[in-house]
C-alpha cells in the first residue's frame, strides 16, 4: 500500500480530514494558517476559506455549513458562510485541536495549550443547543476521537500517554476509561484516528512518520509508511469509504519533505463507516 498525493499543499499544520458525502468532497484544516480546505475527487476542485484565527476542526452540519473548532471556542457557519458562536470561551494560552461528531450528532471537542503542558487541554461534548459535559480526568493535548461500528465503544489519544484508550460509550456519554493499544517512545505519538466499518483503529503517528490499524482487539496489524515524518490524522473518503486520506504537517521540521503539508491518500485502503453530522 502506497499514499498517493491528493492536494500538494504545504500546510504548516494539516488536521481533521473529515469526508462530507452530502457534497462528495473531503474537508480539513491548516490550524495555524487558520484556513480551512476543501478537496473534491472526482473534478479536483478545492475551495480554501479563512477563519480568522487557529482552527483545530471543520465538521459538516445536519442543516448545512460547518461547526468550527475555534481558538476561542466552538462556532457555526451557516450554509450562506455567516458565522456566530456557539461556545465562546477562551483561554490565554490555549486552542481548539482535534474534534469528533458522535453517533447522537454531538460535537466531542479537544484543547491544548499552545505550549502543551500537562493537564492544559480538555475534550467537552458539546450539543446542537451549546450545553457541554467535560470528560473527567486531566487531558494535554487532546487529538483523535472515533466510534466503533456499533457505537458501544468511543476510542480516544491524548498524545502525551503515547496511548490509544478506549471507553464505553452509552450512546450520550462515555465511562471506563482504559488502554486499547500502546507505542513505544520510537515510534512517534499517536495524533488522529479513525475506525473503519470492520472496527479497525487507524491512527497517524505523529514524528513516526507512518498510518498504523489496529483490529477491534487492539492487536498491530498493520502499518503504513508514509514520505512525511508528521502524519497529523487520517479518515476515510471517496464515493465507497474506501480511500484512506492523511493530512500532514511541516511546522518545527528543520528540513521538512517535499511532501510535509500535503493531503495523502491511500487509496482502497479499507472501508470507512458513514460520518454523523453535527446537529445544531
Amino acid at each position: 500500500m502506497k499514499p498517493d498525493v491528493a492536494v500538494r499543499e504545504g500546510a504548516e499544520l494539516g488536521e481533521g480530514p473529515t469526508w462530507d458525502p452530502a457534497t462528495g468532497r473531503l474537508i480539513w484544516v491548516d490550524i495555524l494558517a487558520s484556513r480551512i480546505h476543501t478537496y473534491e475527487p472526482g473534478s479536483g476542485r478545492r475551495t480554501v476559506m479563512a477563519t480568522g484565527q487557529h482552527v483545530g476542526a471543520a465538521k459538516p452540519r445536519a442543516g448545512g455549513g460547518l461547526v468550527v473548532n475555534l481558538r476561542d471556542g466552538v462556532g457555526l457557519y451557516g450554509p450562506d458562510g455567516a458565522f456566530r458562536w456557539l461556545l465562546r470561551d477562551p483561554v490565554p494560552g490555549r486552542r481548539g485541536n482535534d474534534a469528533a461528531v458522535a453517533p447522537d450528532g454531538a460535537l466531542w471537542a479537544g484543547t491544548m495549550r499552545y505550549d502543551e503542558a500537562p493537564g492544559g487541554g480538555s475534550l467537552t461534548r458539546i450539543t446542537g443547543d451549546g450545553a457541554t459535559t467535560a470528560v473527567p480526568g486531566p487531558v494535554s493535548v487532546s487529538n483523535g476521537t472515533g466510534w466503533s461500528p456499533d457505537g458501544r465503544l468511543m476510542y480516544y489519544v491524548d498524545s502525551p500517554t503515547r496511548r490509544i484508550d478506549v471507553f464505553d460509550f452509552d450512546g450520550r456519554l462515555a465511562h471506563g476509561r482504559r488502554p486499547f493499544a500502546a507505542l513505544g517512545d520510537e515510534d512517534g505519538f499517536p495524533d488522529g484516528l479513525t475506525v473503519d466499518a470492520e472496527g479497525g483503529v487507524w491512527v497517524a503517528l505523529w514524528d513516526g512518520g507512518a498510518v498504523r490499524r489496529y483490529g477491534p482487539d487492539g492487536t498491530l496489524d498493520l502499518v503504513v509508511e508514509l514520505p512525511v515524518r508528521r502524519p497529523t490524522a487520517c479518515a476515510f473518503g471517496g464515493p465507497g469509504l474506501t480511500d484512506l486520506y492523511v493530512t500532514t504537517a511541516r511546522t518545527g521540521l528543520r528540513q521538512p519533505h517535499p511532501l510535509s503539508g500535503a493531503l495523502l491518500v491511500l487509496p482502497g485502503a479499507g472501508r470507512g463507516l458513514p460520518g454523523t453530522p453535527f446537529a445544531g
